[in-house]
């Protein structure tokens, strides 16, 4: 892929960050080599925060973001603006963590990845509450199915309504609200530690409000 340059003239990006998403993408698709650019870098945090709640892990997240990036880059003609960009660019995002998910939900795990695995997942002792809520949920939902797991981020951690969050995953509305109530009720009893502390069963009451900000 030919990447478009990192820094326009200041001027020039200053006109840029005026315009549209959608506009950008035309622009882009014109061969304006700035637009995607541009596109990156306002929506870059948004998917690197769904990637890295929807993965658990940061390198699998930072793969899953470029990989989306190259997919929406090579195919932005495929965009028909019956959804916003960001949308369209969240589902890109969402299904390639879901690929890296089934990928590796078939791949035999050795007996060290596993026990590398527990050791990173585990809470530090000497971490701050809010930390160790963040990794016990971050395990968690670990356990879940990649279609629930991805619906309850949205939701519930990304603080997405349910409507739009059913435009990213491009299932009905009514199929994302029995996704989080399924994924909900598997993790009530891994997590029942945590109702102490809030006195609420969400997922993103675990996690702290600051997860809704993105």
């Amino acid at each position: 892929m030919n990447s478009p340059p990192e820094n326009p003239p200041p001027a020039e990006h200053a006109a840029r960050s005026a315009v549209s998403d959608a506009d950008l993408l035309s622009r882009h698709i014109g061969g304006d080599p700035h637009a995607f650019s541009e596109i990156v870098k306002r929506h870059r945090d948004r998917m690197w925060a769904v990637a890295l709640r929807t993965l658990g892990d940061p390198d699998e997240a930072a793969d899953a973001v470029q990989d989306a990036f190259v997919s929406a880059y090579r195919k932005a003609e495929s965009f028909r603006g019956e959804a916003a960009v960001t949308t369209w660019l969240h589902r890109i995002v969402v299904n390639a963590c879901l690929d890296r998910m089934r990928r590796k939900s078939v791949r035999p795990v050795a007996d060290d990845e596993l026990i590398e695995a527990a050791e990173r997942d585990a809470p530090m002792a000497d971490q701050a509450g809010e930390r160790e809520v963040s990794m016990d949920v971050s395990s968690a939902l670990k356990v879940l199915p990649a279609d629930q797991r991805a619906a309850l981020v949205l939701v519930d951690m990304m603080g997405y309504s349910v409507e739009d969050a059913a435009g990213v995953l491009g299932v009905p509305a009514g199929t994302v609200k029995s996704r989080c109530a399924r994924g909900r009720a598997k993790l009530a009893p891994i997590l029942s530690h945590l109702r102490n502390r809030s006195g609420r069963t969400r997922v993103s009451s675990a996690k702290g409000a600051e997860l809704r900000d993105g």
